[in-house]
């Protein structure tokens, strides 16, 4: 159990904690949530005290161990990537050190006894600690992260940041822990890899207290939501979603009873500034003020002011808005992806989804000319004007602009100057925040500027790189409420899937060998991927079905034949006739199952939602049915 008593922590006039108290139990999976500097991470620090506090006390049990991950871990190892997750802790780590330097002195001088000596303790000790078994582990929990076989075997330092995040994930994971603190340890993962850690994090023993902006993972892990606001921290049963919910209700209660004390106080105001007008009442007017000031003050956390903008609408463009023909590309040697053909319609929220490292940013990025494809082509629609979001807006963003000089660097027209401030009111930049300059933003608010930026060019196709990137979920509701609202056609790139269901219409799959096109948002994206996986297995087992029933049926005929063989003309005729019966109901069936073979193949390249698409579900059913009971007429044939 953690246990915090009494904690409090100021900075200057900023209260973080004020004397707050909690019992945290081994297994509770807690999402941490608050507005940016609430305090989230600083609780975390407290935790493992690494923050010092005011006053108060932390307390947890000796033997009681917490791991912690947080945002900006620095990560120096010349070992594999392997080889740094198995040194989760520091005795492994010592223990495989040791190792590989009696290996390395071993090559050099092989028939030393002592150092073979020191080689088989070596041994001895990491096969008490099961040392084989870590490896078997670390290579699981890296491949779900995303890791492939030539990132298991690469140096540490030659990974960028984001693969050094989810190697420093995968090394706190194989701690085994009784509690883990993970300080947004999704920000570097990709779509599957988050799903995979969803998937652990549900299935772990162990509990865990996680900061996050992504909503979707907060519903899905957690048990518990720990809201920070104005020092406080109070807690709440349920996911993120039910958190909102019940939020919303005490919010209402406490502002009832916020106005119903303001009310009594002015009241009470008002006649103790009547009765100081009397002198023989003063003295009771001071009583009631006094009596006043110990009553305890309701509190009522106040909205962040948003600010409701017009966004203009575009120039119209054609109805097609881009043509990608057999696009390809390769750095160097490495192909990243070849064959992309598709074609965005105007009006159309398309999202790019595919595992880190397949290309999608690639892609972005030669669409935009950027970068020139190996082979291939595309082509932008009639009166097409695109607008790109960079992922690194340290690219993009001049770091000696004020925000307002960035901003206004874009605006061409005097209607585009007038909803400039408007628009960075609503993206969270309000009063002397606009004279900041560019070089001491932080990540989240680089990419609000950079958002800003883009909507003000009146471009009629955005196309946007990681948009959601170190946004706060408040943040991300304004960004996502913006471009719900656009008018134009928007091809993007996400790895939060609540945004992504919210705001695409249409998913592009992208692999190295092509892409293929879905109509609807992410989850009807991943019910079509699995319904087609299904209905494959489906038929595999039903082949496998029939082999298995046409060697019964052998058996069957063939017993049947030694049986009969000294019987007259009349059951040899019968027998003839059960023969050609059973060779008929054979072709109907073989028909059938190419017919179901040949839809599947065309099913997959359809529109999920289109008219052909239903057409070719319903024809689906239709030659299953069929061949369901030309089975069971197959079967009783050979009764």
């Amino acid at each position: 159990m953690i246990k915090l008593e009494d904690i409090s922590l100021s900075y200057g006039e900023q209260v973080v904690f004020d004397e707050e108290s909690c019992n945290i139990s081994p297994h509770q999976k807690i999402g941490l949530v608050g507005r940016n500097g609430a305090g989230k991470s600083t609780l975390l620090k407290v935790i493992v005290g690494q923050q010092h506090i005011d006053s108060g006390s932390v307390y947890m049990p000796k033997t009681f161990k917490c791991a912690y991950m947080s945002q900006d871990v620095i990560l120096m190892s010349e070992r594999t990537s392997l080889h740094e997750a198995v040194c989760s802790t520091k005795d492994i780590e010592k223990l495989v050190d040791e190792l590989h330097e009696v290996e390395t002195l071993l090559m050099q001088d092989p028939g030393n006894y002592d150092l073979l000596e020191r080689y088989a303790h070596v041994h001895g000790e990491l096969n008490e600690i099961d040392y084989e078994n870590k490896i078997v582990k670390a290579k699981k929990i890296l491949t779900g992260l995303g890791f492939g076989q030539e990132q298991l075997d690469e140096p540490v330092s030659k990974l960028s940041v984001g693969w050094k995040m989810r190697l420093v994930l995968a090394k706190l994971l194989l701690q085994n822990a009784d509690f883990y603190l993970f300080d947004e340890p999704t920000n570097h993962l990709d779509l599957i890899a988050k799903d995979w850690f969803a998937e652990f994090l549900r299935n772990a023993s162990f509990g865990f207290i996680l900061v996050s902006h992504d909503r979707y993972f907060l519903d899905t892990v957690c048990d518990y939501i720990c809201d920070i606001s104005m020092g406080k921290l109070v807690f709440y049963t349920g996911n993120y979603s039910k958190y909102i919910e019940q939020k919303e209700e005490n919010k209402a209660v406490t502002e009832k009873k916020y106005e119903e004390q303001q009310k009594f106080i002015k009241k009470r105001m008002e006649t103790i500034d009547r009765f100081k007008a009397k002198a023989s009442k003063a003295k009771m007017a001071q009583s009631m003020l006094r009596q006043l000031d110990k009553i305890e003050k309701v509190e009522v956390e106040r909205d962040q002011s948003t600010i409701k903008f017009r966004l203009a609408t575009p120039p119209q463009s054609g109805k097609t808005v881009l043509t990608a023909n057999k696009l390809s590309f390769s750095f160097g040697e490495k192909n990243i992806f070849e064959n992309v053909s598709f074609e965005i319609g105007r009006a159309s929220k398309v999202a790019i989804v595919a595992p880190n490292g397949t290309g999608k940013s690639t892609l972005l990025n030669v669409l935009m000319g950027k970068l020139t494809p190996k082979s291939g082509k595309f082509e932008l629609g009639y009166n097409v004007k695109a607008a790109f979001f960079e992922q690194d807006q340290n690219k993009s963003l001049n770091p000696d602009n004020t925000i307002l000089a960035e901003v206004e660097s874009v605006c061409k027209t005097e209607e585009s100057r007038k909803r400039m401030r408007a628009m960075l009111g609503a993206f969270l930049f309000s009063g002397d925040d606009v004279f900041k300059r560019i070089s001491v933003l932080s990540g989240g608010e680089k990419n609000r500027v950079a958002m800003v930026k883009i909507l003000l060019q009146d471009a009629n196709f955005l196309i946007l790189d990681e948009p959601t990137n170190h946004l706060d979920i408040q943040s991300k509701n304004v960004l996502l409420e913006v471009l719900s609202k656009y008018e134009g056609t928007i091809l993007f790139v996400s790895h939060d899937r609540s945004f992504l269901n919210s705001l695409s219409t249409d998913i592009l799959e992208l692999t190295h060998e092509g892409i293929s096109d879905y109509k609807g948002n992410y989850d009807e994206y991943l019910y079509h991927k699995q319904y087609m996986e299904n209905l494959k297995a489906s038929f595999a087992k039903d082949d496998k079905d029939k082999l298995d029933a046409g060697k019964k049926k052998d058996d069957i005929v063939g017993k049947e034949f030694t049986n009969d063989k000294n019987n007259d003309k009349k059951n040899d005729k019968n027998s003839y006739n059960n023969k050609k019966e059973l060779k008929k109901i054979e072709l109907s069936i073989e028909k059938l199952e190419k017919e179901i073979a040949d839809l599947i193949i065309k099913f997959e390249k359809l529109n999920y939602g289109s008219r052909e698409y239903y057409e070719a579900e319903a024809k689906l059913k239709e030659l299953q049915e069929m061949l369901k009971d030309k089975n069971k007429i197959w079967e009783s044939t050979l009764i």
